[in-house]
């Protein structure tokens, strides 16, 4: 019987555990199990479960495709796509699709894109394909607080920005809010809104002409300047 050294990894950091996970995933094909792991891995996988909850969630952390990610629809891969792009205020890259920035690891990306490039390509033409998906026609009636008369207002487009169209207006104002010139790109944590220029209340179109980007601070201080 061989006797064994039972190593204290309390030591041992999550990126250590992570960079092994990883490690282990290398070397089989199949999804990595517990079982699997421990076979092959340097730590147990009790520990790495206690260190970061559950197994999928270390796997999450490694940007290992888990279960739930085999059957994801390209609008599902697109929207994630699409949120990891705007919190980074760029395109984003191969490296960077893996958790927490990403809900999804980039293997469902291989998978049914064959290549990232081909994933950035079919993501621009799902952007740019829905040109007329704020059509429809609303009537809105208003009262004027001057003299108490109202106006009917008829609309083109519906009130809400669509994702869609919300990306293709950050995207032209390069992610910067066109108030304070704050970015996610130069500064971490800046959450960026698109407003209408003049008020859909005061019959202003939900189009792209009259959008434009702002910094949550500015949006939320905005006053009666602006009405969404």
């Amino acid at each position: 019987m061989e006797f064994k050294l039972n190593l204290n990894n309390r030591n041992v950091t999550n990126q250590d555990l992570l960079d092994d996970l990883l490690r282990v995933q290398s070397i089989i094909d199949s999804p990595i199990s517990k079982s699997k792991y421990d076979e092959l891995g340097k730590f147990s996988s009790g520990t790495i479960e206690r260190r970061f909850g559950t197994w999928n969630k270390a796997l999450k952390n490694a940007g290992i495709e888990v279960g739930q990610e085999k059957n994801l629809s390209d609008e599902e891969l697109f929207k994630n796509l699409e949120q990891v792009w705007i919190k980074l205020g760029r395109q984003p890259k191969y490296d960077e699709i893996k958790q927490p920035l990403s809900l999804y690891s980039i293997r469902p990306y291989h998978r049914r894109f064959g290549k990232w490039n081909n994933a950035l390509h079919d993501f621009v033409k799902y952007i740019n394909s829905a040109t007329s998906e704020q059509q429809s026609e609303f009537e809105v009636i208003k009262t004027e607080s001057n003299d108490n008369s109202s106006i009917i207002i008829k609309h083109k487009t519906k009130r809400e920005i669509s994702d869609r169209l919300r990306f293709r207006v950050l995207m032209r104002d390069g992610f910067t809010c066109k108030s304070c010139g704050r970015s996610p790109m130069t500064e971490m944590g800046v959450e960026l809104h698109v407003d209408h220029i003049t008020p859909w209340s005061k019959g202003g179109e939900t189009i792209p002409d009259n959008l434009i980007t702002k910094c949550q601070q500015c949006n939320l201080g905005k006053g009666n300047e602006f009405d969404v």
